[in-house]
């Protein structure tokens, strides 16, 4: 038998109010009712806290004793219902996601912002890090959610799919693919491509899909990172196939971003988090805002043509 924490808030109203009538009364409960609680309170701590009269009621010398500890107890327990109904109110609280580096810079800033100003003073840390790793620091509860591509599904985790984007040819101004309005994989083995290592799930994930076709990719330069491989199309080294969302729209003048075709390959943004799991209410609403966000941007990514963009930030 658990301890009853309305039989106790009731033994407490009673003590203060000096009688049942009222304290059944600010309760709302009938004045039986409140008996019976305070009744199995008494049951479970195997005292006697009250002693009646049909006139009056008075505490006990063991009630006397307990009823400071007891009244602590239910103002802290008032006091945190009261702060988690404002939380759930006011978004009040702390956010921790797990993301891949391409959307914690592509699809996490305007969504951050947006939040940090309808509730302000909330702390969010974001956890970047590589796809294999965003649904372990979930399931390890050091992230309330991630956003990865899809991949392996795991059973312990709920996916909510929100963008689908393609694979496009990145490389500079000046390389003899710049003006094409479209690259298909096969004119690949004529030029210098920078390859992204085979440990990573965007490589896992293109080498799955090209073997489907027959295909296979090979590079002159390997890296770990998006960001490497966009760094060195900057400079000029080579050209690298990279998810659309790599360097976002006018950041970097030099580069074009040109699509794939035959076959268009595109990975699957996911949100994941714990199945059956329940998130805190500021990090509900960071959810829902970031869904809405990226739900947004499916129609501009799925006709992404050849662009122009400016700056470089990215990784897996």
């Amino acid at each position: 038998m658990k301890i009853d924490f309305d039989g106790l808030r009731g033994f407490v109203l009673v003590a203060e109010l000096g009688g049942f009538s009222k304290a059944a009364t600010q309760l709302h409960v009938t004045q039986t009712a409140l008996t019976r609680r305070i009744q199995r309170l008494e049951s479970y701590l195997d005292v006697r806290l009250l002693d009646r009269t049909t006139r009056s009621v008075h505490l006990t010398a063991v009630g006397r004793e307990f009823f400071p500890q007891a009244r602590r107890l239910v103002d802290e327990m008032m006091s945190a219902a009261t702060r988690l109904r404002d939380m759930s109110r006011l978004g009040k609280g702390n956010i921790t996601v797990a993301s891949i580096p391409t959307m914690a810079h592509y699809a996490l800033p305007a969504v951050m912002r947006e939040y940090a100003m309808k509730y302000p003073g909330n702390r969010m840390r974001i956890i970047d890090c590589s796809a294999s790793e965003v649904g372990p620091a979930v399931l390890s509860d050091l992230a309330e959610f991630g956003i990865t591509i899809q991949l392996e599904r795991r059973a312990e985790l709920a996916e909510q799919a929100i963008l689908r984007e393609p694979f496009m040819f990145f490389c500079r101004e000046e390389h003899p693919f710049s003006s094409k309005t479209a690259v298909s994989w096969k004119e690949l083995s004529q030029t210098d491509l920078i390859v992204v290592s085979r440990l990573s799930g965007n490589r896992a994930l293109l080498d799955h899909q090209l073997a489907r076709k027959r295909l296979s990719l090979t590079g002159t330069y390997e890296v770990d990172h998006l960001s490497t491989a966009i760094g060195l199309v900057s400079a000029g080294v080579g050209a690298a196939i990279l998810p659309f969302s790599t360097i976002q729209e006018g950041t970097n003048p030099m580069v074009r971003r040109i699509p794939l075709v035959r076959p268009v390959i595109s990975r699957t943004i996911v949100l994941v988090r714990r199945k059956n799991g329940y998130l805190s209410p500021a990090t509900q609403i960071f959810y829902d805002m970031l869904a809405r966000r990226l739900e947004a941007t499916v129609r501009k990514v799925t006709v992404a043509r050849s662009t122009k963009p400016r700056a470089t930030t990215a990784s897996h």
